[in-house]
């Protein structure tokens, strides 16, 4: 950075205002000079909380708190830190449990000797990414044998509530061979989070991961942060040449979040009630993992559907964003197998450039034999099959028993020698 830049960036005078309207969720102060995403410092009689830029009514800038703005009232002070959000990074935070803007949650101070890292960061150029070239293990047989997951590829997890989602995320923390894991929890309930860190996740997960977490009683605009906060972690790993493992739960709280941010700003609804803002949050958020020159970082996103309908607005954006889809689906959940992917309607983009000529050949037959199981899969349980009417469901009716059994994996079970594994499940 030059002098003149340097010199551009000092601020010789702080702006001052005071809180004019308060609703809702919503405040309005007069700041000249504010910008958009710009973190203000608001100050009551014995109050104090951050708060952030996010639009502008006339003169006068519109906060969202990023706390509790309980004490809080009109004609409060408010003053400009001349910065947007950052987040200490470093080393030091893996094994670490964070909230939503990057402050300790496990009861220990931060390290010290962090990096202070923007938490809104322009995506890779698409040129300067490397290339999807190599895969990456994920523990999963359903997902590395099938839906083969590349280095540096961003895929969405699909499910309803309760079918898995967390617990298969776990898995996958715990399993795979990236360096490093971001772990980004949006929403979650209370309960849940020291579940997720001691069970699902584990003391040998959370030693080479970095949680990040904002529950559901946060604020909308802690629980948005937390997102890019996770993301911009995850960033700052990658940039040190680092293969990381990026992990988000869900996208959907996530979304919803930006809803409530952005109807609070006073933008109409669209579709299904999500204003605009929703959808381009979405692809700059997401297409921020990936490939850079220096590392890669492979993101799983997962989103719920509700009623299992993929058709949802947002489960439909996230799939068009994406390289790829796993679906959970809750009637095999409900037959007891574990995971329950439905290796059907799963798709890998990049599978084709990551594994080799025979691994696709019997991905592809085991698809073709579950394809023609499912197809009279009602006829054949109730009997009303005939054997000898086409070979091709003959052949998966006697294979059936080795394709489910490829597929069912126990928690903590290794996945073995996945190509091997396929090879005898279809072939014998």
């Amino acid at each position: 950075m030059s002098a003149l830049d340097v010199a551009r960036a000092v601020h010789p005078f702080r702006v001052t205002g005071r809180v004019e309207l308060v609703r809702g969720l919503l405040l309005e102060a007069t700041l000249p000079g504010a910008r958009i995403a710009e973190v203000v410092m608001l100050r009551a009689a014995g109050v104090q909380v951050l708060a952030e830029v996010v639009g502008f009514s006339g003169t006068r800038a519109q906060l969202l708190p990023l706390g509790s703005a309980a004490g809080l009232e009109e004609g409060a002070a408010a003053e400009c830190r001349g910065e947007s959000l950052t987040v200490g990074v470093g080393e030091a935070l893996v094994g670490r449990v964070l909230d939503g803007l990057g402050q300790p949650l496990d009861g220990r101070p931060l390290p010290a000797g962090l990096v202070r890292w923007p938490v809104d960061r322009p995506c890779p150029a698409p040129f300067r990414r490397a290339r999807v070239d190599a895969p990456l293990t994920l523990g999963v047989r359903a997902i590395d044998g099938l839906c083969t997951v590349g280095r540096g590829q961003r895929l969405g997890l699909f499910a309803g509530a309760g079918v898995g989602k967390s617990t298969l995320l776990g898995q996958m923390a715990r399993q795979t061979r990236a360096d490093v894991t971001v772990v980004a929890l949006v929403g979650e309930r209370g309960r849940e989070l020291r579940e997720f860190v001691e069970d699902a996740l584990g003391p040998e997960g959370l030693r080479r991961s970095v949680v990040v977490c904002a529950t559901s009683d946060a604020p909308a605009l802690v629980r948005l942060r937390a997102g890019f906060v996770a993301t911009a972690i995850a960033e700052w790993f990658r940039e040190q040449g680092g293969d990381v493992l990026f992990l988000l739960d869900s996208i959907t709280r996530l979304a919803r979040a930006q809803r409530e941010v952005g109807l609070a700003a006073g933008e109409p609804p669209a579709r299904q009630g999500y204003p605009p803002s929703v959808f381009s949050m979405l692809s700059r958020l997401l297409e921020r993992t990936g490939n850079s020159e220096r590392g890669s970082c492979t993101a799983l996103y997962t989103c719920l559907v509700a009623g299992d309908d993929l058709e949802d607005p947002i489960a439909d954006e996230v799939r068009g964003i994406l390289d790829g889809h796993v679906v959970l689906d809750r009637r095999i959940a409900e037959r007891g197998r574990w995971p329950a992917v439905d290796v059907l309607a799963s798709l890998s983009r990049v599978m084709p450039q990551v594994t080799s000529g025979e691994h696709r050949r019997l991905a592809a037959r085991f698809r073709e034999l579950a394809a023609a199981y499912e197809q009279r899969r009602d006829l054949i349980l109730l009997g009303a099959y005939t054997p000898g009417t086409d070979a091709l469901t003959d052949e998966a009716i006697a294979r059936q028993p080795q394709l489910e059994a490829f597929l069912a994996q126990e928690r903590d079970e290794p996945p073995g020698a996945v190509l091997d594994r396929l090879r005898e499940a279809v072939e014998g």
